[in-house]
Parts: structure tokens; C-alpha cells; sequence
């Protein structure tokens, strides 16, 4: 049996929402209207990443696949939508693209899963404690792409409007933010 993830209760954790507005060929949340979610603490600190991917996996909703940090340059997926919990360190992050106005840059930290709707554009900005790493998980049965929002990407990033939302929350399951999108 794998250990139960010590997770805040939903009605006590606070949830900023985000609709970014396109720009140049990044299409952030103009597709599908959905918004990227911070979900702040909802793993109690001190959860390793293997307690986050294992009450992911019972969950249900994503598969974890990967743990590192964010890449420094601006992409953003095309084919899935994307799950990230930090696991350690805090670090200041860029969604929506460098040269958009309407950009997000937000400091996260140890135990704040971050929703993140295929086509945002995202970044690390700064990693301010030299530990900043996190579980990154996709919705089952998806597999995840790379765009940078340069000219020969328009085909991949149409077939965001057909990406299914999430029936469930990756976090909280039947009762979650992703469903009150």
C-alpha cells in the first residue's frame, strides 16, 4: 500500500485562476477557455515526490512521468494539458510567454500543484533555493509534445481545440478546481 499523501483539505486551500490571452503564435488559454490553476500548498510541506506521485496514481486522473526542474525557455504542449507539483525548493515562474503583457510571474514553492491548460506557455524564471523540482504528470492515455511558438507549429497547436478537460481533479478528485473551470 503506498503512503496517503498529507494533503490540505480542499475548502482550505486557496486557488488562483489565470486566462491568459494569446500572443504572436502562443495560444496560452484563447483555445479552450480553461484556466491555469496554482492550487497553493496543497501538499503539506515536507511531501517527497514519490508521496505526490503516488497519490496521483490513486487518483487516477494523470500519469506522473518525469521529476526536474522547469526549463528555462518559454514552451508550451500541445497534445495534453499539464500537471505540475513542486516537490522542493520555491522558484519564481513565467506563464503566457516573455513578450506578452498579460504574462503570469508567480513565485511557487514546495507542495503547490500547478494545472497548466495545453498551449500556456511556461518558464522558469529563477530558481530561488538551488532545489526547486517537481513531478510532472499528464492525463492518462496522453502523451506530451514540445512547442515554442515559432512559424510550422500552427497544425500542432489546432489540436488543442479537441483536447478533452479533466472529468476529474488530479488533485482531489471528484470535487477539485479543474472542475469548477
Amino acid at each position: 500500500m503506498s503512503p496517503k499523501a498529507p494533503i490540505t483539505r480542499r475548502e482550505d486551500v486557496r486557488v488562483s485562476c489565470h486566462q491568459i490571452p494569446a500572443v504572436d503564435r502562443i495560444p496560452n488559454t484563447s483555445i479552450q477557455r480553461k484556466p491555469l490553476l496554482i492550487y497553493h500548498s496543497a501538499f503539506q510541506p515536507g511531501t517527497s515526490a514519490s508521496t505526490i506521485e503516488a497519490h496521483l496514481s490513486q487518483v487516477g486522473v494523470v500519469d506522473p512521468q518525469w521529476r526536474y526542474t522547469m526549463y528555462s525557455t518559454s514552451h508550451f504542449h500541445s497534445t495534453a494539458h499539464e500537471v505540475l507539483c513542486i516537490a522542493s525548493g520555491k522558484a519564481k515562474l513565467c506563464f503566457g510567454g516573455d513578450d506578452n503583457p498579460q504574462r503570469v510571474e508567480t513565485v511557487v514553492g514546495e507542495g503547490d500543484p500547478i494545472v497548466v491548460p495545453a498551449g500556456v506557455a511556461h518558464r522558469l524564471e529563477k530558481d530561488l533555493t538551488g532545489t526547486f523540482n517537481m513531478v510532472g504528470s499528464y492525463p492518462r492515455g496522453k502523451s506530451w509534445d514540445m512547442c515554442y511558438g515559432k512559424e510550422g507549429e500552427e497544425e500542432k497547436t489546432k489540436g488543442i481545440a479537441s483536447l478533452g478537460w479533466f472529468e476529474r481533479d488530479p488533485i482531489y478528485g471528484d470535487n477539485g478546481p479543474t472542475l469548477e473551470a
